[in-house]
């Protein structure tokens, strides 16, 4: 989806809820993809991805298009969720998938298959021994790092986005990309 088609979907959705289906349906897969690769089980990146959609569909009023795309906007959240849940481990996101759609009786738009997303993402993770070490290792770093590092490697996003996602400028990305792969291969 390109930036002037995300948008006028944006725009739309903020006049009817309904049409956010389609926001979801594009990116629910990629934001699941992305806190699977960030947190230490399956369930909890599905109630990660769940609990961004809900407050993205409660805040959409909120978005406005300021040279950040919807897409990281998302990400965005969903970082914030994953450095909530490390700093609260002993609390637990409450809020499945399952739970969201029944408060909110919003129902996806498209074809996908989200059980099937599930079991495709566990898959995936499985197949990749080192995976397992890789995500040890992340996960010992600061929460910074941890971020910037997932979103260059697993999410292929550019310096640009990833500056866009977290807010940051562009120079001090690269440098916390830089001491986080330093940091990993010590």
């Amino acid at each position: 989806m390109d930036l002037q088609e995300e948008k006028s979907i944006v725009l739309k959705a903020q006049k009817d809820p309904q049409v956010f289906g389609l926001l979801f349906d594009q990116y629910y897969p990629k934001i699941l993809n992305y806190a699977s690769r960030r947190v230490p089980s399956v369930a909890l990146a599905e109630d990660i991805a769940a609990e961004t959609f809900c407050i993205a569909l409660d805040k959409l009023w909120q978005f406005k298009w300021q040279g950040v795309s919807f897409s990281a906007w998302l990400y965005r959240i969903a970082t914030n969720l994953i450095n909530q849940y490390y700093r609260n481990q002993h609390k637990k996101l409450t809020l499945s998938l399952d739970n969201w759609l029944e408060k909110t009786g919003f129902e996806p738009v498209g074809d996908i298959d989200l059980e099937q997303e599930i079991i495709d993402a566990e898959r995936e993770l499985e197949r990749y021994d080192d995976f397992a070490e890789i995500r040890k290792k992340l996960q010992r770093l600061p929460d910074r790092y941890q971020a910037v590092i997932a979103l260059r490697y697993f999410e292929d996003k550019k310096i640009k986005e990833i500056a866009e996602i977290l807010g940051k400028k562009e120079g001090t990305i690269k440098s916390l990309l830089s001491r986080g792969l330093d940091m990993l291969r010590d």
